[in-house]
């Protein structure tokens, strides 16, 4: 996919430069990757700050996209360690390798996107432990452990978007944009679901698809069969009833998702 349109149609030089420090991170994992990629939230702010004239940002817009930032600030590091991981030789990702590298630049466009319509008001990066304190102590080393992160990062990335969307409608631009982002990680989500060690791994959330008790936060509630006081199951399935819509999540709900990564 072209990252001009993950963007909605960003500078496509600014984009070039998101997508072509990403890969210098990625083929170097030394300084000087690290430094190629720092300047690009300047270059994105200077955008963006004029795309949307914003002046002071109000305070529901400034939380949604904050909490929106800390969880791209955490996919962007993931793929990046896990590209790292895969390079040295630590992770077999084998033929998947392609793909987690794309969305690690869609990732890092992101990151850049947020932080240049925050400008001063973005959350600092936090410290990542992806281990999440030992519970999953073989993610850089066992792909299936990787993937099956991914997945829960791009569904509580999918379910936090939608849950924040009544907070941005006060700005019809910064709405459509996130929206833009959301949609693109629901493709992640998809793509990485159907990755999955389990041949049977459908592309969408449907009962009993989580079987990682650690990761219970992000599928909570998505066992519901009832929209708009109807009851689907008498159209057919439980389990198709539940596939057919996606549920939104709380921020309480996100932050104490991203919280079981989160040590500073």
């Amino acid at each position: 996919m072209n990252p001009n349109t993950i963007l909605g149609g960003l500078d496509p030089e600014l984009t070039e430069q998101v997508v072509s420090r990403r890969n210098a991170v990625v083929r170097s994992g030394k300084l000087a990757g690290a430094l190629a990629i720092a300047s690009v939230p300047v270059a994105f702010g200077l955008f963006t700050r004029k795309a949307f004239a914003q002046g002071t940002l109000p305070g529901d817009i400034v939380d949604a996209l904050n909490l929106a930032l800390t969880l791209e600030y955490l996919e962007d590091e993931f793929y990046l360690a896990g590209l790292e991981a895969d390079t040295a030789g630590d992770l077999d990702l084998g033929d998947t390798r392609t793909i987690f590298e794309q969305i690690s630049k869609h990732e890092t466009a992101h990151v850049a996107l947020l932080q240049g319509v925050l400008a001063t008001d973005a959350v600092e990066k936090p410290t990542f432990d992806f281990t999440a304190g030992g519970t999953f102590a073989d993610v850089f080393t066992n792909p299936a452990t990787f993937i099956t992160l991914a997945q829960g990062f791009e569904d509580t990335g999918v379910r936090a978007y939608k849950g924040q969307a009544a907070n941005l409608m006060s700005d019809d631009g910064i709405l459509t944009t996130a929206l833009r982002i959301h949609s693109v990680e629901a493709r992640h989500a998809s793509v990485v679901r159907r990755l999955s060690q389990s041949p049977a791994e459908k592309g969408w959330i449907t009962l009993a698809s989580n079987t990682v008790p650690a990761l219970d936060p992000v599928y909570a509630g998505e066992d519901l069969t009832t929209q708009g006081g109807v009851d689907l199951t008498t159209l057919g399935t439980a389990e198709a009833a539940s596939e057919a819509f996606d549920e939104p999540l709380s921020r309480e709900d996100v932050e104490a998702i991203a919280g079981l990564f989160i040590v500073a």
